[in-house]
């Protein structure tokens, strides 16, 4: 019998949304069902399935075969393995992540009500920014263990910190091996003590002057491209989405930095049975979604600078605590 072929639903349409959507269907990674809402001001209008019938005519020509669905119903999200979140408003110019916990926390909480609803048995991936409160509430509204609600925000930060390394070196973007930790943007943790090219230790390449102009680079990418095009990425966001969904359907089991839950590990929160936190970690990733957190000793430099990143988390997740008690 032939395989089942996956399917992958992906909520927000918007950017992000749609090129994840193209990028599934090129790699056949599976069928795409893309969800968005109604236009309120031109209820004519029906964006997600435009976007559906113009991917699916890429078809011929990119030579996939998938099937595209746009709608408006949730009901059609039923039996995804799969369910990417990008629902959410974007960042503007001088707006930080924390800014949007107000807005987005509600919006993801209503997308969590719906998943838990019409697909119970998905892994979901949180794009959603401000990304560690975002996950959280994912977490806390579908009631889902937390093996199967992962926050893309490693595999991002990552990529562009290989980027920024590659540019300064001259060499490919392929031969940086690079792990950065603690929550997305400018809290994050660099490791450059554990970053190498090819095996070579990047320091030994680099001045520890230009190693952390790349860092600095990279905790701010996000800033520097809201501040050129006056809206958020979506490019590199959702080609770190999709290598995390591709680790899953195809059960890889690829190490990816994610927002993967956790509490003992990093010294997140010791001891605190069900009471941990969603923090970029190197996780394996496969067919149930976080199978394991990679954890080692870091050093005492390296553990202040995430003590402080996860400060920051916590503060995020305070914040929707206050807003959503229920979700304490």
């Amino acid at each position: 019998m032939p395989m089942r072929r996956a399917k992958i639903s992906v909520i927000g349409a918007g950017n992000i949304g749609g090129e994840c959507a193209r990028s599934i269907a090129m790699k056949e990674l599976g069928d795409v069902v893309l969800v968005d809402i109604a236009n309120k001001d031109k209820p004519e209008l029906h964006m997600p399935k435009g976007k559906a019938l113009d991917l699916a005519c890429c078809g011929p020509v990119e030579k996939f075969d998938a099937k595209i669905t746009g709608t408006f119903e949730y009901a059609d999200i039923a039996g995804s393995d799969v369910v990417v979140v990008t629902a959410g408003v974007p960042r503007k110019p001088g707006q930080s992540r924390d800014d949007l916990v107000a807005i987005n926390a509600g919006i993801v909480k209503n997308v969590a009500q719906n998943i838990k609803q019409h697909a119970p048995n998905a892994v979901v991936i949180v794009v959603s920014n401000p990304l560690d409160a975002m996950v959280y509430v994912m977490w806390k509204v579908t009631g889902f263990p937390h093996n199967r609600v992962i926050g893309q925000a490693g595999a991002l930060d990552v990529a562009r910190y290989k980027t920024f390394l590659a540019w300064e070196l001259g060499c490919s973007v392929e031969d940086i091996q690079g792990l950065l930790l603690g929550g997305h943007g400018d809290d994050m943790v660099p490791l450059p003590k554990r970053t190498s090219v090819n095996g070579i230790p990047v320091s030994d390449l680099l001045s520890a002057e230009k190693i952390n102009a790349c860092v600095e680079r990279a905790k701010v990418g996000g800033g520097e491209i809201v501040k050129l095009m006056g809206t958020s990425a979506w490019y590199a966001p959702s080609s770190g989405t999709i290598e995390m969904v591709e680790s899953i359907v195809r059960d890889k089991k690829r190490v990816i930095a994610s927002a993967a839950y956790c509490e003992d590990e990093f010294g997140i929160a010791p001891g605190q049975k069900g009471k941990g936190y969603f923090v970029g970690v190197p996780a394996v990733l496969g067919a149930n979604g976080v199978e394991r957190v990679l954890t080692f000793k870091m050093d005492a430099e390296e553990q202040k600078f995430m003590n402080e990143s996860i400060s920051h988390v916590k503060d995020l997740v305070g914040v929707v605590r206050k807003l959503f008690p229920e979700l304490a």
